[in-house]
């Protein structure tokens, strides 16, 4: 049983990793004339962040995600990476 939360827990580095990763990579190719595709990415989430103010304690919520074609192709490669080893 260890062993299976293990792997889930190594895949999902793996996949944080790809993203990561793949998003670096895009940035880079948006600079590239004929690899501008790989840097479109859409953005979604919280535009502006949720604030509460308990007087004592001011607690900010926010989460954006940015996801791009580079990154969504960074995760597909790590999974595949992850189910070789």
């Amino acid at each position: 049983m260890a062993t299976k939360e293990k792997n889930i827990w190594i895949l999902l580095i793996f996949i944080l990793s790809g993203l990561v990763v793949g998003g670096l990579l895009g940035e880079l190719a948006s600079r590239v004339s004929w690899l501008w595709w790989l840097s479109y990415s859409q953005s979604f989430g919280l535009e502006n962040p949720i604030v509460l103010d308990l007087s004592v304690v001011k607690i900010t919520f926010a989460l954006m995600f940015k996801i791009s074609v580079s990154s969504i192709i960074g995760m597909v490669l790590a999974i595949f990476i992850y189910k070789k080893i």
